[in-house]
C-alpha cells in the first residue's frame, strides 16, 4: 500500500501530479511554503509560486485575479486564517463571483495537537465555510484520500475548500481506494448495522471503527459512515441511515456547532425523522494544548465517548 508522511505531503504530491497535467495550476502562499510542504512544487514550477508573506486576505486577493485570468489557483496555508483572517475576501472575492479558487486549510480541528496552541487548533473553519454560499467542502480522513480528493476538487468548476490535519494522520484507505465527491460511504455495517448509526467526517475514523467494533462485542449493531463531502451533501444517504437505525451520532474533530452534527441535525429535522441526534465533537468550549491524542480524548472524542454517545442515542431512540 501507498503510503504518504501525511495529509500535507498527500496533498503536495496530488499538486505535482496536476501541474504535470495542465499549465493553468498554480500555488498561492502566505509564508506556508514549508508548512505545506510545497519545497518540491517550488523547485519544480517556481514560476507556479506566489508567496505573498504573512498576508492571508491578499493572497485570497492575489488568487481571484489568477483565477479571473484563467488560471486554477490553490491558497495553502493554515486553515483558521483562511476561513478566519480572509474570510471576507473568500466570500466577497472569491464565492459570490463563483471563481475557481481551490482553498487548502491545514491543522484542522484539536488534532493539530501541542504545537502552537489554540490559536493554530482550528474548530470553527467548516462552520464559517458552510455558512458562505457555493463553495464546495471536502474533509478527507487519510494522506490516501486526500491525495484523492486534491484531484476531485481540481475538476469542480467554482471554490472549493480541502480541510486537511498536521501530520499525525492515520492511514485508512489504499492509495487507488475510489474518492466520490458529494457521496456518504457506507463502510461497515456490523451485525447489520441496524442499531445505531456512527457518522463521521476528517481524521476521527480510525476512532470511530474501534468504536463500532467493541460495540459489536457488547452486541450493539452500528453502521460506520463516511461523510468526507459537507457540500454539496449526500442528504439521501443520510436520511436513509437515520431512518434504518433511528439512533444517530455525529463524530468530527471540530465545534458541534456548524460541522458536521449541525448538517445531519438540519436532515434529520428538515425530513421529518423519528431519529435522535448525538453530536460527538467539541463541546462549544476553547481546548487547551496536549498531545494529540490525549487531547481529543480529554475533549469527548475519545473511542469510549463515541460508545457512551452510541448508547444515548439508542436510549432515547427506544423511549420515543
Amino acid at each position: 500500500m501507498v503510503t504518504f508522511k501525511g495529509t500535507r505531503e498527500a496533498f503536495s504530491v496530488a499538486m505535482l501530479e496536476l501541474a504535470e497535467q495542465d499549465s493553468r495550476y498554480v500555488l498561492v502562499l502566505a509564508d506556508s511554503l514549508a508548512a505545506m510542504r510545497a519545497a518540491r512544487f517550488a523547485e519544480r514550477y517556481p514560476e507556479r509560486v506566489f508567496d505573498v508573506g504573512i498576508a492571508e486576505q491578499n493572497a485570497v486577493g492575489v488568487a481571484a485575479g489568477l483565477a479571473s485570468c484563467g488560471l486554477i489557483p490553490f491558497v495553502a496555508t493554515y486553515a483558521g486564517f483562511i476561513t478566519m483572517r480572509a474570510c471576507e475576501q473568500v466570500r466577497t472575492f472569491c464565492a459570490y463571483p463563483g471563481l475557481n479558487v481551490k482553498f487548502v486549510g491545514a491543522n484542522g480541528g484539536l488534532f493539530a495537537g501541542e504545537r502552537e496552541g489554540v490559536t493554530h487548533q482550528f474548530f470553527e473553519d467548516l462552520g464559517i465555510m458552510r455558512s458562505i454560499p457555493c463553495i464546495t467542502i471536502v474533509t478527507p480522513s487519510d494522506p490516501a484520500q486526500t491525495r484523492q480528493a486534491t484531484h476531485a476538487i481540481a475538476q469542480v468548476d467554482g471554490p472549493c475548500y480541502l480541510r486537511i490535519g498536521s501530520g499525525r494522520e492515520h492511514d485508512l484507505f489504499k492509495a487507488d481506494e475510489p474518492f466520490e465527491l458529494g457521496k456518504l460511504r457506507v463502510l461497515a455495517e456490523h451485525g447489520g448495522g441496524e442499531d445505531v448509526a456512527l457518522i463521521a467526517t476528517g481524521l476521527l475514523l480510525n476512532r470511530v471503527q474501534e468504536a463500532a467494533e467493541r460495540l459489536a462485542t457488547e452486541g450493539i449493531s452500528a453502521t460506520v459512515a463516511e461523510v468526507h463531502t459537507l457540500r454539496p451533501l449526500d442528504r439521501e444517504a443520510i436520511a436513509a441511515v437515520a431512518r434504518r437505525t433511528g439512533a444517530v451520532v455525529t463524530i468530527e474533530d471540530h465545534n458541534i456547532l456548524g460541522g458536521l452534527g449541525s448538517a445531519v441535525a438540519e436532515v434529520i429535522a428538515e425530513e421529518g425523522l423519528a431519529a435522535t441526534l448525538v453530536r460527538v465533537g467539541l463541546q462549544d468550549v476553547f481546548p487547551e494544548s496536549g498531545e494529540a491524542e490525549s487531547l481529543l480524548d480529554a475533549y469527548g472524542m475519545g473511542i469510549t465517548d463515541v460508545m457512551a454517545a452510541a448508547r444515548r442515542a439508542m436510549k432515547r431512540a427506544r423511549a420515543h
